[in-house]
């Protein structure tokens, strides 16, 4: 049953939340630099040391969870539109396996240990070689030709970094290796910010420029061809999109999963199934989910901190499992 609301309202009330969440993760951190001992420091003239947490620690930390939340959940919501499967996600297309692949193949070779940015280097050039891979494999083929190339890519470039694993010169890179692929946006820097966000807003715009095509896409792709969408330039772009603003997220923190699958589901129904409002709607949201995991990871403390792609994977495993039991009980009634 459609639960469509005011579509402004919608996007006012996630603007807000996430605002709320963005001040929140600013203030939240290790008992020894919490709330109450930021205002402490300010307190005691200590200002210079408070802002220096946060401008140095914090504001990186919570603009790229921001950031890169809102590329998840707006690629999910493209990728999802144009397959026109809504178990679609950003790994389909095999974008974060390469990616990931790129930066474990900088941590194996030692590059990262020798230039600090050659990681994120690595992982951007990763996705861009994706880009390329599917467009070759996939040629002219439909949707189901663009499935299959990724799915390949994404196998070959798993195995790759399997293989990495297993001939790890050394236990030390291998743990590094394994403790980035998990996904984190701890101890990053205005750096990891200035060399992604580039990439990520490109990769917007072009998946915005996609939208009325998408609309038209639910017709079928027949009918949006007749109505004079361009199926070439779009899958171009869609893909480019996605592929550039994953890449960017998965260079500066690791593989972080379901963001894409998840939040495209719990806010379609509100935005009447159309997927150029849920574009919009589900970057929003994406943004809202990982500064919300983020703020969770700082406040639960296991002797070692969560990795925010951990505690993504146990939000969205059981919310697919959700979907599975739904799907079944449909078909049984």
């Amino acid at each position: 049953m459609a639960r469509t609301v005011s579509y402004p309202l919608l996007v006012s009330g996630l603007v807000v939340a996430l605002c709320a969440a963005l001040a929140g993760s600013m203030m939240v951190g290790p008992a020894a630099a919490g709330t109450f001992e930021l205002f402490n420091l300010f307190a005691r003239g200590d200002g210079d040391v408070a802002w220096m947490i946060v401008r140095e620690i914090r504001l990186p930390r919570t603009i790229l969870a921001a950031m890169i939340g809102f590329t998840l959940g707006l690629t999910g919501a493209a990728l999802q539109g144009f397959l026109r499967n809504p178990l679609a996600d950003p790994g389909v297309v095999g974008v974060s396996s390469t990616s990931a692949l790129g930066a474990v193949l900088a941590i194996y070779t030692g590059l990262s240990a020798m230039f600090a940015l050659a990681l994120p280097v690595m992982a951007i050039a990763g996705g861009l070689v994706c880009v390329v891979l599917l467009q070759w494999l996939a040629g002219r083929g439909g949707v189901l030709t663009l499935v299959l190339a990724g799915v390949a890519i994404s196998s070959l470039a798993g195995a790759l970094t399997s293989l990495a694993l297993n001939l790890s010169p050394n236990p030390f890179a291998a743990v590094e290796i394994i403790f980035w692929l998990l996904g984190s946006v701890t101890d990053r820097s205005m750096d990891h910010v200035a060399l992604a966000a580039p990439f990520m807003v490109f990769g917007w715009a072009l998946i915005a420029w996609s939208a009325r095509s998408l609309d038209a896409l639910t017709l079928g792709e027949d009918s949006a061809a007749s109505l004079g969408v361009n199926l070439a330039r779009v899958r171009w772009m869609i893909v480019l999109g996605a592929a550039v603003g994953v890449g960017a997220a998965t260079a500066v923190a690791g593989v972080i999963g379901f963001v894409g699958l998840v939040v495209p589901h719990i806010l379609r129904p509100y935005v009447g199934h159309r997927p150029s409002r849920l574009l919009l709607a589900s970057g929003l949201g994406g943004a809202l989910l990982l500064v919300a995991a983020d703020i969770f990871v700082r406040l639960v403390m296991v002797g070692a901190e969560l990795r925010l792609g951990v505690v993504t994977a146990l939000i969205g495993a059981p919310f697919f499992l959700s979907l599975v039991l739904r799907a079944r009980a449909e078909l049984e009634a």
